[in-house]
């Protein structure tokens, strides 16, 4: 890790305070790790005091400075507000897809993985699956909010303009109070996801399917009521094309595919009761 070029460390959460040659930083855990020629300041924050977790009627909103660890525990011990949301058994796989260190496990933040927007970043599956809206603040004080499936367009590519900041995600209620189906696969035991998926099956039938780590971004395929094989197959299909799996040393786009369109069955089988959980 090289950053010879920071000059100043500025403990901020205000976007206003940004300019060029500024980044802004949480865990840092990736910025540490690959180094910038360019940087001039960090903007450090962590000093914002943003709740990291914080549960209404409405949903779940999850600060971007919400470390790993805390979301990890959060999933183990819910408040009574949180008592009935089925899909929270999604947080801890997701956590554990990290195979992390100490170091990462209590130092990365669920906004800096999405922000990193790295194919097998695991907190853009869960967030993205649990359709996650994500509030960002731009320099000029104005704020809009967007889907994560939308805010992450690439590998390594956001939807972010310059200066502007991930301040939280929220995941709805209804979506929280959902059955879910997880499935993640890679080419080695500790090694970073070639594929993650999981499903939903909504108190109202819709089903829902997140594909990630398998593709360069986010893919969500939304059905208003469970498909059949053949059916969730064309869909995958019709949803995919062959470019948008991602290709590099942990596993080459036609594996992807392959196993993509396997692990969306196994789901698929789980929540119709087909099979064994799991199976």
């Amino acid at each position: 890790m090289d950053m010879n070029t920071i000059q100043d460390l500025v403990p901020t959460a205000q976007p206003s305070d940004w300019r060029p040659g500024d980044a802004w930083l949480a865990g840092g855990t990736v910025l540490f790790s690959y180094g910038s020629s360019t940087l001039q300041r960090l903007l450090d924050i962590t000093q914002g005091g943003w709740e990291p977790l914080t549960a209404s009627a409405e949903g779940l909103e999850i600060a971007a400075t919400c470390t790993i660890a805390e979301l990890y525990a959060f999933a183990g011990e819910l408040p009574p507000a949180a008592s009935e949301w089925t899909s929270l058994a999604a947080v801890r796989p997701c956590c554990e897809a990290f195979v992390a260190s100490f170091k990462v496990w209590n130092v990365s933040t669920v906004g800096g993985n999405v922000c990193t927007a790295l194919p097998a970043g695991p907190m853009i599956a869960l967030t993205a699956a649990l359709d996650g809206q994500a509030l960002v603040l731009s320099p000029d004080g104005s704020s809009r909010t967007l889907p994560v499936t939308e805010m992450v367009t690439g590998d390594g590519e956001t939807a972010l303009a310059p200066g502007e900041l991930l301040r939280s995600m929220t995941l709805p209620a209804q979506a929280l109070s959902s059955r879910t189906a997880f499935r993640r696969l890679s080419l080695s035991n500790l090694g970073r996801s070639g594929v993650l998926v999981i499903g939903r099956l909504d108190p109202d039938g819709t089903f829902v399917l997140t594909v990630t780590a398998s593709t360069v971004r986010p893919v969500q395929l939304r059905f208003g009521a469970l498909p059949d094989q053949a059916e969730l197959r064309a869909a995958l299909d019709d949803a995919i094309p062959f470019t948008l799996y991602h290709d590099d040393v942990h596993g080459l786009p036609q594996w992807r595919q392959y196993m993509t369109e396997r692990l969306s069955e196994e789901i698929r089988a789980e929540l119709a009761g087909e099979t064994e959980a799991g199976q």
